[in-house]
């Protein structure tokens, strides 16, 4: 039981340091560029998304290590513990997967992707307001989903290291 403990604790850690990397964006980062012309807006958000795309370890370590440590707990926590342990350890599991992974993966990194390939001194103004404009919403609704599921699945894995 003590490898499902630290497992959980990591994973609590690591997942609730992700749920606030994707909350500042939606409450500080994006909010903070949505008033720059077109122009500005693509090149801030390619500069901020860049240093995530080079591989900042740090970044690459907490986020990475969040999915590993979950797995970790889910594979080690499943056939340990029972009843409302359990649920709380899939739940989160299913709900981290299925709410902050899969848009992430799916949604989030192809819209950073196709902003990055944007030049914007070689575009004019529509074509940049177009590529705003395919990007933005989508991008943030996505990031409000996945902002609100992670911090679902640091509540649940709080709330089952209490009651372990």
């Amino acid at each position: 039981m003590t490898a499902v403990v630290a497992a959980l604790w990591v994973a609590t850690l690591l997942v609730s340091l992700v749920a606030g990397f994707v909350f500042a964006f939606g409450v500080v980062v994006m909010p903070g560029i949505r008033e720059l012309d077109d122009r500005d807006f693509i090149r801030a958000f390619q500069r901020i998304d860049g240093v995530i795309q080079r591989g900042d370890p740090l970044f690459g370590l907490v986020f990475l290590g969040s999915i590993v440590f979950l797995l970790a707990a889910v594979v080690l926590g499943a056939p340990a513990l029972v009843g409302l342990e359990r649920a709380l350890l899939l739940a989160a599991g299913a709900i981290y997967v299925a709410g902050v992974l899969l848009p992430t993966g799916a949604v989030n990194v192809p819209l950073n992707n196709q902003l990055q390939r944007l030049d914007v001194d070689d575009l004019d103004s529509e074509q940049r307001r177009s590529g705003r404009r395919a990007f933005e919403p989508r991008w943030n609704r996505w990031n409000r989903i996945r902002t609100a599921l992670a911090c679902v699945t640091a509540g649940l894995l709080s709330a089952l290291l209490v009651i372990l």
